[in-house]
């Protein structure tokens, strides 16, 4: 088997971590979770983020296969839409975005179309990426259109699991499921102990610097949330009183409307400016 080789990208504004994952120079390979860079105040978009990512792709001579969504972030919004521009690659996700973009339609008139991304992942679909081969795990509970990508002997588990000491995601979004979770977890933790996972996001206790990277071995037997032990019950207790004191995240409005509909930005009104939407008191 092709081992895959994993260049990170850490984002420090929005704690993500972006991944390209090759072969090899000259070789094909995938971008995940891409940032563009955002700011709330101003309401600037910039692309010094996605622009580390081109810079290493061009200086690696590879060639942008797939540009890879784990979900439909609420922190960032995605720079797929860019990267494809400048580098090509099909733009994906899960399946499952139909369904987040249904609950969303009532908040937003244009909540996304399925057809805004190059491919949707049936559950459990193969792929490759060149020599590289990959399967796109089906993994709901923070959001019902999670995926996680297996490709060779690494795990991108998007928001199912954070570092160790951190735990896992909420799972109080809309269609969310904190028993779907669990069992998401699990099916990942039942992978070989030395299986690599790539977290999307870190954020670290006091005194640890951001880290992303882990094994299936280290998760069960030291993460605070769902680590070997831990019953379904228990976790689900422990999830929604964790989730019930949690607040908004910072860019859910904005990054909602982007990235349900594959990262492109609304169309321009008659004056020239885009425009995203704020809805008052419906959340």
């Amino acid at each position: 088997m092709t081992q895959a080789q994993i260049q990170p990208f850490y984002d420090d504004s929005t704690a993500t971590i972006t991944y390209v994952v090759h072969a090899g120079p000259g070789t094909p390979c995938a971008i995940i979770d891409p940032v563009l860079d955002f700011d709330p105040k101003s309401g600037r978009t910039s692309t010094a983020s996605a622009e580390r990512v081109i810079d290493f792709v061009r200086a690696q001579a590879l060639t942008v296969a797939w540009l890879l969504e784990t979900h439909a972030h609420a922190d960032h919004l995605s720079a797929a839409p860019f990267l494809a521009a400048q580098l090509g690659g099909r733009t994906a996700i899960g399946a499952g975005i139909r369904t987040v973009q249904r609950a969303f339609a009532a908040l937003f008139a244009d909540a996304g179309e399925a057809s805004r991304f190059n491919h949707l992942f049936a559950p459990d679909e193969d792929f490759a990426i060149g020599e590289l081969q990959a399967r796109a795990l089906h993994v709901p509970g923070h959001t019902p259109a999670d995926i996680a990508y297996r490709i060779g002997d690494a795990v991108f588990v998007g928001d199912t699991l954070f570092m160790p000491d951190v735990g896992t995601a909420r799972c109080d979004f809309p269609g969310g499921s904190a028993a779907m979770l669990y069992r998401s977890v699990r099916r990942i933790l039942a992978l070989a102990p030395g299986t690599r996972l790539f977290m999307c996001h870190d954020y670290p206790p006091e005194g640890r610097a951001p880290a992303w990277e882990t094994t299936v071995a280290a998760q069960r037997a030291h993460n605070i949330h769902v680590h070997d032990g831990v019953s379904e019950t228990d976790f689900v207790a422990m999830r929604t009183r964790r989730d019930a004191t949690l607040a908004m995240p910072t860019l859910i409005l904005p990054a909602i409307q982007v990235n349900l509909n594959a990262g492109q930005l609304p169309p321009p009104e008659a004056n020239g400016v885009r425009y995203l939407k704020i809805p008052l008191d419906a959340f």
